[in-house]
């Protein structure tokens, strides 16, 4: 895939964490999609589990920051997102899946015990994590089937960041 190419699928992954479509990327995207995933999975902010997704919303903000948000304005615009992932990222993805582990983590914690059906995160629930982060239903039946690499049933949080570094900051499809 050339550089182009790989510059226009990275800017259509922008839109992922704009939650609210200003035209940037800001702590309050974070917030916003933690508040969701608690909302979603009838979790409380105040219970350790909901203060852990804010706790890994705001790394993952800083870590993004630090890496594209070049002026220092606590903002990253599209072309700074771009820009981050193409120069900073795409040599090293699992960088990227560190800096969302955190937050990550938590998410699949919160909606893994909304499952009665065991350990782990189920395909179902994490179609409706991807659901409340943004993708549309089909897309997000389709992913959450790819998630689980091993085909037991269950989506571990190593299959989990393996492909999230592989969706931002590699040359895969365009899924949303």
């Amino acid at each position: 895939m050339d550089s182009a190419e790989y510059e226009r699928k990275t800017a259509a992954r922008f839109a992922s964490f704009d939650q609210d479509g200003n035209g940037y990327i800001d702590r309050e995207d974070f917030s916003a999609a933690a508040a969701a995933i608690l909302a979603e999975f009838d979790t409380t902010a105040r219970c350790d589990k909901g203060q852990a997704l804010y706790s890994g919303a705001e790394a993952f903000w800083q870590g993004m920051a630090g890496i594209a948000d070049v002026d220092g304005d606590q903002r990253v615009t599209r072309g700074e997102f771009v820009r981050g992932a193409v120069k900073r990222l795409s040599d090293n993805p699992q960088r990227f899946a560190e800096i969302a582990r955190p937050f990550l983590r938590s998410a699949i914690e919160i909606a893994a015990s909304a499952d009665d059906e065991g350990d782990g995160l189920t395909v179902r629930s994490a179609t409706r994590l991807l659901r409340v982060l943004g993708a549309d239903e089909q897309v997000a039946e389709r992913v959450a089937a790819a998630l689980d690499a091993d085909g037991d049933g269950r989506i571990t949080e190593e299959e989990t960041m393996n492909a999230f570094a592989v969706y931002y900051t590699l040359d895969g499809p365009d899924l949303r």
